[in-house]
Formats: C-alpha cells, structure tokens, sequence
C-alpha cells in the first residue's frame, strides 16, 4: 500500500548525507546551534528519561481515572509526552543563555520523548489501569446472588490475583497506603508474575518490529505521520518555533481551549461549541433511532493530525462512519432482530486481520529473505545497525510467543485456546502497527473485538466449559482465563508496538545509534511497567476504586466488564452453531478489506481505503469524523487550487493546531491536579 501524498519532508541527517555519497551511515552524531555540543544518545538523556516515568504515570492515572478529565491515551498522538517534550526545548532555551555547552541535543531530547511515549502505552486506559482492577474484582464483589465465589474465584489463580479481605477493603475504600505490609504483601506476588508477563510481550513486540523495520522504512518508504511533530518541535535551529503560521495555529487552538477553560470554571461566559451538540435527540422515530450516538464537534487538534492523512484515508473516516450510521438505520428498517445487527465490531475484526494479511502478503519477500538468513548462518543479513541482530530478535519474537502462550496455559488456557489467541492478537497488533506507520490515524479503537470475545463467540461458550444447565451453572477455566486476559484486548488505542516503530523511526531520521536507542527502550519497558503499577496502585489505596473516584469511576468499569460478560457465558451459555453471524461479519470485513486494498492498487483514483472502514466504527471516531471531513475539505481545497506548495507552505499553521491545543488544553489539566479543581478537558467528551 502507498499513501497518495506526503508531508513535507525533514530536513537532511547525517545518515541521509552519509548514504547519498555511498558510505556507512553516521549515527548518534547532529549538528546543534552554535555553542553547543554534539551528542547521541547520552546517559543523561536515559536517566532524565527513567525519572520522568514516575511522575508521568502518576499524573496519567490521576486524569485519565481519578480525576477523568482528560484522555492522552485514547488518541494516537499522547498530548503529555508532547507537553513534556516542550518543556525540556524550553528547559533547553534557558540552558542556551546560561550554559550552552549543556544543552540537549535533538536527540537527546527525542530519547527522553520515546521513553516516555513507551512508558504511557503501558500505563495507558486500555492496559494497566485495566488490569489491576481485574485482579480484585470478583472477590470484593462476590455475593449470594451472583455466586462468583463458586463460578469464577476457584478458576482464577492466585499468583494473579488478590483476594485477601484486607487488601480489597484498602483497594475500594481507599484512605490507606498500599506500601502497608499487610497490603504490600498480598501483592508482590500478582504484581511480579503480570509485570514478567507484560515486558515479556512488548519486548517481544520490540524484537517484531526490528524485523519490520527496513521493509515498511526504507524499502516501501511508509510515511510514518505521526513522528513529524516531535521531529518538527526539537529540529536544529528551533525553525518551526520561528514559524509566524505555527504560531497563528497556535493561537487559534490556545484562544478556543484558553476561553473555553475559563468558561467551564464560570459557567456564565458563553463556550465556545466545539463539542456541546448531540443529535441523538433528533432522531427519535424508528428507524432513524436506530442510529444511535452522534455527536457533532470538532477539535483543532484532530484537524491537524487529518492534515497530515492520505486524502483518500481523511475521506473514508468519515464516509465509512456514516455508512456504519447507515447499516443501523438500515437494519432497523428492514427489522432485522438478531441480537448484534449489523455486527459492526465482528466487521472491524475482520478488517484489522484483512489489514494484517495484506501487510504481511506485501513484506512476503523480506521474510523469505530473513528465513533464508535463519537457515543459512553465513548469509549477510545486513543488520549490523539494527538494535538487535535479526537473528536474535528473531529467536526473541519466538521465544516470548512462546513464554506466552506457556502462561496463558498456566492461567487456565488450554494449549489450543491459548495458542490461538496469541495468534490473532499479533495478527492485530502488527494491522495496527502497519496502519500506524504508513497513514496515522488519530485513533484505531476495536473496542471489545479482541481474541478473548472472538474465541469464544466462535467456538461457543458450551465447548469451553460453561454449563448448560443454566439453573445449575458451574465455572470454567477456560471462560476465566479469555475474562482475565481481557485487559489488554479491552480497546487498542495505546498499542505499544506502533509506538516502539516510531520510535525507530525518529531514530532512523536523526542518526541515532540503533543499539542505544534499543538499550534505552528496554529500559522504559521495564521501569514504565513498574511505574504504572505503583501509580495505580498507590493513587487508588488512597482514593479508594469504589470511594473517592469521579464518575463514573472507572475501576469499577473496568474490573467489572469481563466479569459481567463471564457470569453471562456461565448462565446463558451458546453453542458453535449460534457463531453463523459472526463468522459471516468476520469475513465480510475480511473480504472487502482485500477487496478495497486491491482496488487501490489499481486505480490510482480510487477513493476508499480499507484503514477508513475498519477505524471508523470505533468509539474515538464518533468524535472524530467531523474533524476529519474539515481536514479533509481543506486539504483538497489546498492541493486542488494551491497544489503542494500550498500544502506544505500552510502545514506549520496546522502543527500550530495541534501544538496550541495540546499546550493549552493540557495545562488547565494540570492546574485541575495542582488546585484540586474541576477543569476544562479538551479531549474526548463533552
């Protein structure tokens, strides 16, 4: 797949010069301002890195959950790493006056921005903040009536879970210190098997995308949009800050956020309407009901990041959004009633896996190559520069799949569930990674269409061990085991693994040694992972998971959704036979995925894009696809009548966009934390 246009395009590195005149590239090595000093990536920049993934995390939980005001997760581009990338290039202007030979080079400050980027995947709302809630919940909330004590506590291990009274009291009371021994106790033990578990699967993602790197890189030159910003922000020289059009973007996202920050504290200046208009309400008569949730707002930030997609990719948003609107209203017309009409999320499915079968169809030559070099040890692979010899990362992708799926098995899978599941969730996790390298999209949701649903919707919960006696349910191991690894199959917003490319990618851009850069990714694996954990942990002790959280206090949701669905699969369970709609949802997103890729391929014209059908039913483009519609509208305008000249000319205003609100917007979070106050969240809703 290629994209029909690109941004403008970096200025020249070392490596680019270094290739064009036919020699080995130079890494770790830039040009700063006068005064300064040329460094790679230096072991300031990894301990700078290491200590900011403290508080990071701890301020994400606190928005994100305690506080929810405030989303950085749930969207492609994490606005706190942008702010906290800013504040080190201010940081490094004031070095600049006092102490120039001090100042962070770009990459320097690239490093500290992927370790935190990485660290923020792993704390994010749809990964360890979902986790630990899951590890206590059935146990506090068991009672006579639900009979969880007997269905579902006797399958779930204790290695990882917490069941002890004294620690759950302290959990969803809160008013106590999870450092307490008689809490701390209780949870070493969960805590140290699901933090092997987790840097276990995204260092294996880390070895996946080393071998990805040089076929979607340098061989199809993917566009990578997502990388600009923080490329564009630490650039030498600072030429984006001396942009006048970033800077009237800038003003225009800081004025609307800034107003609208005001206007929330005082209800009585007017807001400004980015995102206030419902029009659920106006559609009340069947089947127009039938279309559900529609919003109508936009975000200067979203306009931004559209800019910077396919046009072909900005259209299908939108366009495919309200043709799932139309598949609802349809439905409702025709009083199709079988529970699930239209199957929105089992088509999404399978367009990821569509998505993920055309990428690696495309790559079949580069793993034909790596698979030579497995076999024959004396072939050059060329990966002297890679972070990891592609023999190595290879042997290391195979080595955690198989750590894995020999944990899933120990939590209650058996070995053909479990390697199953771990089968479609790297099919998953590499469509989204692809989607992300080559087109950007601002979010790619696949709320509840993860392996651990798709399992058992397929194979019938009765072949799984639920009962069919409904009056007389009894557990099953199995069932627990899909309930617990729910957590990191919940919703796809924060995927590591696209995070870990772009990574690579930056450092492909500014020269960065590939092996450090790997050093110090590994790193922010490790300490990211028992970051968020202290942060969740720590901040709900205190506030309490059923006490002192604002609503609709997240712990809550998040410990309770797997559950809820498994007390349904135990008392209501399904044969196989009732999967026939799933599996023909599952291969029509299949089929016309392939289908629209083909086509792209051969007609040039061609306006939809497989990517646009499968992120459009998602949650996140419900708020979207208005902002992507502007974006797209004035991009054709821009290209139609100014050409690219125009497009590149104006793109710094639409960076402004971006910049302004996560700048502005971001600080009235942080002045919500500090003054603990209620403050104006820029993103999501409303």
């Amino acid at each position: 797949m290629k994209t029909t246009d690109r941004q403008y395009s970096a200025p020249s590195t070392p490596k680019a010069a270094s290739s064009a005149a036919g020699r080995p590239p130079v890494r770790d090595r830039e040009v700063i301002p006068p005064g300064g000093v040329e460094r790679g990536i230096s072991l300031r920049s990894i301990l700078i890195g290491l200590i900011l993934i403290w508080p990071n995390a701890w301020w994400i939980y606190m928005m994100e959950v305690v506080r929810y005001s405030g989303h950085p997760t749930t969207i492609s581009l994490f606005f706190n790493s942008i702010l906290i990338l800013l504040a080190l290039i201010v940081v490094n202007g004031f070095l600049r006056r006092v102490a120039p030979r001090l100042m962070f080079s770009q990459i320097e400050l690239l490093t500290v921005y992927i370790m935190i980027n990485i660290s923020t995947a792993l704390v994010s709302h749809d990964f360890i903040q979902v986790l630990v809630p899951g590890m206590t919940h059935p146990f506090f909330f068991a009672n006579s009536t639900n009979q969880w004590d007997k269905l579902i506590a006797p399958y779930m291990k204790p290695w990882l879970s917490v069941r002890y009274k004294r620690a759950l009291d302290g959990f969803y009371l809160g008013n106590e210190k999870f450092f307490d021994p008689d809490n701390l106790r209780w949870w070493i033990t969960p805590v140290a098997c699901w933090s092997a578990f987790i840097i276990v699967l995204v260092l294996s993602m880390l070895c996946l995308v080393i071998l990805l790197r040089r076929q979607w890189t340098q061989r199809e030159r993917l566009a990578y949009p997502l990388v600009q910003l923080p490329l564009d922000m630490t650039q030498p020289g600072a030429l984006l800050f001396r942009d006048r059009l970033m800077w009237i973007g800038f003003t225009v996202a800081g004025t609307i956020d800034f107003w609208n920050g005001w206007s929330f504290l005082f209800p009585q200046l007017p807001m400004i309407p980015t995102k206030s208009i419902d029009l659920t309400p106006v559609f009340t008569t069947r089947p127009w009901n039938a279309v559900g949730w529609m919003p109508i707002c936009f975000y200067p930030f979203a306009i931004g990041l559209g800019i910077l997609l396919p046009l072909d990719l900005s259209f299908s948003c939108w366009f495919f959004f309200l043709t799932w609107k139309a598949q609802f209203v349809f439905s409702s017309w025709q009083g199709f009633d079988t529970p699930g009409t239209p199957f929105v999320n089992e088509q999404s499915f399978g367009a990821y896996i569509g998505i993920a079968a055309f990428a690696l169809w495309s790559s079949r030559a580069h793993f034909g190559e790596l698979l030579r070099g497995a076999v024959d040890w004396k072939r050059d692979l060329g990966d002297a520069d890679e972070p990891l010899p592609y023999r190595l990362a290879g042997l290391g992708f195979i080595l955690g799949t198989v750590f894995l799926i020999c944990f899933a098995y120990l939590a209650g899978m058996p070995w053909w569930v479990a390697i199953t599941f771990f089968a479609v969730y790297w099919l998953l996790a590499l469509a989204i990674t692809r989607m992300r390298a080559e087109l950007g999209p601002p979010a790619h949701d696949l709320h509840d269409s993860g392996p651990d649903r798709m399992i058992a919707l397929i194979a019938g919960t009765k072949a799984l061990g639920a009962h069919p006696d409904q009056a007389n349910p009894t557990g099953s191991a199995t069932l627990t085991a899909l309930s617990q690894f729910r957590w990191f199959n919940r919703a796809y917003r924060s995927l590591p693994m696209p995070v870990e490319l772009e990574s690579l990618k930056m450092g492909e851009r500014t020269g960065m040694n590939y092996r450090r850069l790997g050093v110090a990714m590994t790193l922010a694996v490790i300490v990211g992972t028992y970051a968020a954990f202290w942060a969740v942990l720590t901040l709900t002790y205190k506030y309490g998971a059923a006490a002192r959280m604002a609503p609709p206090d997240v712990p809550l949701i998040f410990g309770g959704e797997p559950y809820n669905r498994l007390d349904g699969w135990l008392k209501a369970p399904q044969s196989a036979g009732l999967a026939r709609h799933t599996v023909e949802a599952i291969t029509a997103g299949f089929a016309l995925t392939i289908a629209l890729n083909t086509l792209r391929m051969r007609l040039a014209w061609f306006p939809f894009h497989p990517v646009g059908y499968a992120v459009s039913s998602s949650w996140s483009m419900s708020l979207l696809w208005l902002s992507m519609f502007i974006a797209w509208a004035l991009k054709g305008l821009m290209l139609r009548y100014g050409g690219l000249r125009m497009y590149r000319k104006t793109l710094p205003f639409f960076m402004g966009l971006i910049l302004g609100e996560c700048v502005i917007g971001g600080a009235w979070l942080i002045i919500g934390v500090l003054l603990d106050i209620r403050t104006y969240a820029f993103w999501p809703w409303p």
